[in-house]
């Protein structure tokens, strides 16, 4: 499935949903199925800088795709990066470069974000893209 049709997807999932708080709550199921890190891999290093919650991100190359886990200490935060990797990950860095992020918007998130976890939230995108970057210049040696 492509990251457009994973995007389209969601925003079907969260249209279901008429108020906020039903949404919240779905982001939370979410979360509950997010594919967690290693706990040896809950380093520093691997903390996103900006997020008010601790997020710990993991991402591997398989098969020239891009696998990416994480964790968070906050529920809603892992929900955010549930979705995200739900999104992002399985696909080549290529298409994780070049992808847009418009489902955000078209779902409400950001504005239903603290000014606090909407930042995070671009940093989370933001550290994806960059471990996609990275991993495309090391395909291209």
């Amino acid at each position: 499935m492509t990251i457009t049709a994973i995007q389209e997807e969601l925003i079907d999932e969260f249209s279901l949903f008429d108020d906020w708080i039903d949404k919240y709550e779905y982001l939370i199921q979410l979360g509950k199925s997010l594919p967690l890190i290693d706990p040896s891999q809950k380093t520093d290093d691997k903390l996103i800088k900006g997020c008010q919650s601790k997020v710990w991100l993991q991402a591997s190359m398989e098969n020239d795709k891009v696998i990416y886990t994480a964790d968070s200490d906050a529920i809603i935060t892992k929900g955010i990066i549930a979705v995200l990797i739900r999104v992002f990950s399985g696909h080549s860095p290529e298409e994780i470069t070049s992808s847009d992020t418009n489902f955000i918007d078209e779902i409400g998130l950001k504005e239903h974000l603290s000014p606090t976890r909407a930042n995070g939230l671009v940093s989370m995108i933001k550290q994806m893209k960059l471990y996609a970057l990275a991993f495309q210049a090391q395909l291209k040696k």
